[in-house]
C-alpha cells in the first residue's frame, strides 16, 4: 500500500494548510476560526494541528445550512 492510499475506515487526515486549501481559504483565517472557536473541530498531534475530512465536510454542511435558515 502506497503512502496516498487511504486505509478503509481510516479517517483521511489533513494538515493545517491541507484543509485550508480543502476550504479555499487562507491558512491565516482557519487559525483565526480555531482560536475564535468558529471554524470546524481540529486537534493537535504533536506540534501539528490536524483536522479529520469528515469534521470539515461536516462544519461545511453546518454553515450552508445556517445559511439558508437566513435567508
Amino acid at each position: 500500500m502506497h503512502a496516498d492510499e487511504t486505509v478503509p475506515g481510516a479517517p483521511h487526515l489533513l494538515t493545517l494548510p491541507e484543509a485550508a486549501t480543502y476550504l479555499r481559504t487562507p491558512v491565516a483565517t482557519l487559525r483565526y476560526w480555531r482560536h475564535l472557536g468558529a471554524g470546524p473541530r481540529g486537534f493537535r498531534l504533536g506540534r501539528r494541528v490536524m483536522f479529520r475530512r469528515e469534521d470539515l465536510d461536516s462544519w461545511l454542511t453546518d454553515q450552508i445550512a445556517a445559511e439558508a435558515f437566513r435567508r
